[in-house]
């Protein structure tokens, strides 16, 4: 499946067992990056961030994360703020109650992308807007 297939799909807001698949999707993708870069469809994972984000299940931060931190190329395409589909502030907190590396790793990048700037003005609504003017046709 291509970016365009999974938009055709399951839009920019899926719900209910096509959102296990995005997520099966992302993961997938995932794997195969983390392979070798390159390896995966880039822009098919940046867009099951998307319709993640747009879901707002906060379980569903540390999946993006991986997807983010797969590469170079992941890292670079998958912006911080897919990480934040329920707010920043509540994704905070969901990353600071994590006992994990990669939460305190995610926690830590965001941090400092909100020191940078990077969160300024910043609302989920908002960055949906932007992605449903990004995917339009």
């Amino acid at each position: 499946m291509d970016e365009d297939e999974s938009l055709h799909r399951y839009g920019l807001h899926p719900a209910g067992a096509n959102l296990d698949e995005v997520r099966g999707l992302l993961t997938a993708q995932t794997r195969l990056e983390k392979r070798a870069q390159g390896d995966s469809d880039t822009e098919l994972m940046k867009l099951c961030c998307v319709q993640l984000f747009n879901a707002s299940v906060l379980e569903d931060v540390l999946l993006i994360w991986q997807a983010k931190t797969a590469s170079m190329d992941t890292d670079c395409s998958i912006d911080i703020q897919l990480l934040c589909g329920s707010g920043l502030a509540r994704t905070k907190a969901y990353l600071s109650s994590r006992r994990l590396p990669e939460a305190e790793a995610a926690l830590q990048r965001l941090l400092r992308c909100e020191v940078a700037g990077d969160f300024e003005d910043f609302s989920a609504a908002g960055h949906s807007a932007r992605y449903a003017a990004y995917y339009a046709p």
